[in-house]
């Protein structure tokens, strides 16, 4: 580690800058965030409304092929933020831009913060449209009410409300650890919502009844088919893995979480993200295997629909789509941040932190992404392409080019090696998440 940087001080995440609390650093522990708030706010960063999707990935794949590949994708991430830790340890910087910066000097640092805030600008689009199209029809389910013309069923005037009641105070605070009960109630929501897929396993019969008032998009399975296929390739196969990739996206998150840890060090952090990781890797296989067991080749690419058409007005599934949309709001703040620093990096360099930067950056943003879950009538398609990029660069291409450009090993050490499986399987995933995409547009038209 530089000498240079042993006498930094914490500093809060909204500043910008480049320096950190690392070993060695005189840094106290009562402001620092705990390694259990630690492991929750990473979780909360990774696990998100794609968990609804992995039963899918299970049918387009297979028991024993989701399961390997779920593994695969799982260790990589892994991987890739030892590289991220392992640059900051040599390097002295803790900032994902100060790794850009350092690896191709301006230019890159400019890059990694554009990627940054336009993938965590996509995510936070994303999800807030998904609340205000599933929150409406989740109040009226509680209500009983049908269209009944209450405030409650227009989902713009629930959105709005839910921004500035929820996301906006959290999204306020001046560290990205003061998140850390929050991030812990959204993990126990999405354990409930595993447990309740485990326990409905039972209450679906099988072979599923013909429900012929839904439309649902059918495998190569037929409706009296009960068993579970192994290994299945087909062209659906190839939406199993970026959608496995993009399910362990955090690496925005990691660093600013890192900077603000308790008796910080890359070995600290390093445990962090493992056990993050693998109890994010339990959630998603468990949720994903019994979805599929519960309708194998009937499974929905939205896996709560299925329950929705088999087992209407049941409450404990009408629980975990409210407990679901609860966890994908608490998320929003926390993907806030990485953003929020993005742009004070971009506008105002490494300057001091100043509280009316922080507030007015963190108003601009909410309102341009309030704006385009309004009134962009299908964001899915707008940041899928965008999405399918940066997600990739983020995860895999960035952390491998960096750590290939500024680390001192030499090009066939282990580490090496590993790096450039890593940009590889990176741009893969990418391009192979483009031309999926781009093929649904046009089976769509």
């Amino acid at each position: 580690m530089r000498t240079e940087r042993e006498n930094t001080t914490v500093q809060s995440e909204g500043e910008g800058e480049e320096s950190a609390p690392l070993l060695g650093q005189n840094v106290q522990v009562s402001t620092g965030s705990s390694f259990t708030f630690s492991v929750f706010n990473l979780m909360n960063a990774i696990m998100g409304s794609g968990i609804l999707g992995l039963a899918y990935a299970v049918a387009c794949t297979g028991v024993l092929g989701f399961s390997i590949l779920l593994l695969l994708v799982s260790s990589l991430a892994a991987y890739s933020i030892h590289l991220l830790l392992t640059l900051c340890d040599q390097t002295g910087l803790t900032s994902y831009e100060g790794l850009g910066e350092r690896a191709f000097n301006k230019p890159g640092k400019v890059l990694v913060a554009c990627t940054i805030l336009i993938q965590n600008m996509g995510a936070m689009a994303s999800y807030m449209f998904i609340l205000k199209i599933e929150l409406p029809p989740t109040i009226d389910g509680f209500l009983g009410a049908e269209h009944s013309g209450m405030w409650y069923e227009n989902g713009v005037w629930l959105l709005i409300l839910v921004t500035v009641c929820v996301v906006l105070p959290l999204a306020l605070l001046p560290k990205i650890g003061c998140l850390g009960y929050s991030s812990s109630l959204s993990f126990f929501f999405m354990l409930f919502f595993a447990a309740v897929v485990v326990v409905k396993k039972w209450s679906v019969p099988c072979p599923l009844p013909d429900n012929s008032t839904v439309t649902k998009q059918i495998t190569n399975s037929s409706l009296s088919d009960c068993s579970a296929q192994l290994f299945i390739f087909s062209s659906k196969s190839a939406y199993a893995i970026p959608t496995m990739a993009f399910s362990f996206l955090c690496h925005t998150a990691v660093l600013p979480i890192y900077c603000e840890l308790q008796r910080p060090s890359k070995r600290r952090m390093q445990g962090v993200a493992n056990v993050s990781i693998f109890l994010s890797f339990l959630v998603y296989l468990v949720s994903a295997l019994f979805g599929y067991l519960t309708f194998y080749g009937q499974v929905d690419s939205e896996l709560l629909q299925g329950y929705d058409l088999y087992l209407p007005h049941d409450m404990l599934v009408m629980s975990v789509r409210l407990m679901i949309l609860v966890a994908v709001l608490l998320t929003v703040p926390l993907i806030h941040f990485p953003a929020r620093k993005a742009v004070l990096l971009l506008l105002r360099g490494e300057r001091p932190f100043s509280w009316l930067s922080h507030c007015v950056s963190t108003f601009i943003l909410l309102l341009i992404i309030e704006l385009l879950a309004i009134y962009v009538p299908n964001i899915r398609n707008v940041f899928g392409v965008v999405g399918s990029t940066t997600s990739t660069c983020l995860l895999f291409v960035y952390p491998g080019l960096f750590y290939l450009r500024v680390s001192n090993d030499h090009i066939g050490s282990a580490s090496s090696i590993g790096a450039v499986a890593l940009v590889v399987f990176g741009v893969f995933v990418g391009l192979l998440s483009l031309i999926i995409i781009i093929i649904s547009w046009v089976q769509e038209s």
